[in-house]
């Protein structure tokens, strides 16, 4: 089987689980943010099983050789926080905070008028930084 119906596979796999476990419900997200108000605490079991699933991934890469579909693995050489990674966690989360999605959920949610808005806006996003990185 190629990379490519693998990777298929899997993101089908991913996104129907993001629509599942309702990560894809910006009122939901928000719900789960708002940890001082209204909050909605489902989600804490879908952040938590992505952590468990997450660890033992990398317990397992840790001991093999080279991934099954690639000649190596690709691990970031950079391991300490500096004020890019600051400035980008923050911009996102205030971003996933406003609209009550991140890039993941929306794209698995695509058939949504308002998270089809959300990819455009964000790709209009990502040029415009672009644009504003290279000058």
């Amino acid at each position: 089987m190629s990379k490519n119906i693998i990777s298929l596979i899997s993101g089908i796999i991913f996104g129907m689980g993001l629509a599942i476990s309702g990560m894809t419900d910006p009122q939901k997200v928000i719900g789960f943010l708002d940890i001082f108000g209204n909050w909605v605490p489902d989600l804490i079991f879908v952040m938590f099983n992505a952590l468990v699933v997450s660890a033992l991934g990398y317990q397992l890469s840790r001991r093999m050789h080279k991934p099954m579909l690639e000649e190596s693995f690709i691990i970031p050489k950079k391991n300490h926080i500096n004020k890019e990674l600051i400035q980008g966690a923050f911009i996102f989360g205030i971003g996933w905070g406003l609209y009550g999605l991140c890039p993941g959920p929306a794209l698995a949610s695509i058939n949504n008028q308002v998270a089809l808005v959300f990819i455009v806006s964000m790709f209009g996003g990502m040029q415009l930084a672009n644009k504003v990185i290279k000058s």
